[in-house]
């Protein structure tokens, strides 16, 4: 299956996980299953969570992010933290359409990435009732603190230096 909000360039693919007794005509809690940064709907959002919360009466829809997966977006392979976030909004914006979904009864569960982009989209999306996060990792700062060896100030400005002396050519880098 696939989806999008109004104004989106491009599907995101998903795969609704239902519970074992469903009844089109029931009223379902349903959570959105996020995916770890790099990953796909198939792996640990949908093989181990979506099912298993799909086991326990959940409708469950998990995703492939923006740019990744089955989903559009290009370039390809981009982590967006941005767009991860509201591809969240944009899984929630499906599920409410869904006549056996209670839009009362929306809950996200993430998974590394994916479970502090459905913390953020939680903060401001009050559909999303309930967020569980497992090893939840803030991509952004991860980015900023951790790949520059915990000293951001440091790398921007070693950035900065690397930037102008390729600007300036090779023998004007110290003017």
């Amino acid at each position: 299956m696939s989806f999008r909000s109004p104004g989106m360039a491009w599907d995101l693919a998903g795969v609704l996980h239902l519970p074992a007794e469903f009844d089109e005509n029931g009223s379902y809690p349903a959570i959105v299953s996020v995916h770890p940064i790099g990953s796909c709907k198939e792996q640990t959002a949908g093989s181990v969570y979506a099912k298993a919360l799909a086991e326990a009466g959940y409708v469950v829809l998990v995703f492939d992010a923006s740019h990744q997966g089955e989903s559009g977006g290009e370039p390809r392979l981009v982590e967006d933290p941005a767009q991860r976030v509201e591809d969240v909004r944009v899984a929630v914006d499906h599920l409410v359409t869904l006549p056996y979904v209670d839009a009362d009864r929306i809950g996200g569960i993430g998974v590394c990435g994916g479970g502090g982009y459905v913390i953020n989209a939680a903060m401001t999306d009050r559909r999303i009732k309930a967020v569980a996060s497992v090893t939840g990792v803030n991509f952004g700062r991860l980015s900023r603190e951790s790949f520059s060896g915990y000293d951001p100030v440091g790398a921007l400005e070693r950035m900065a230096a690397q930037r102008t002396a390729e600007a300036r050519g090779p023998g004007r880098a110290g003017r």
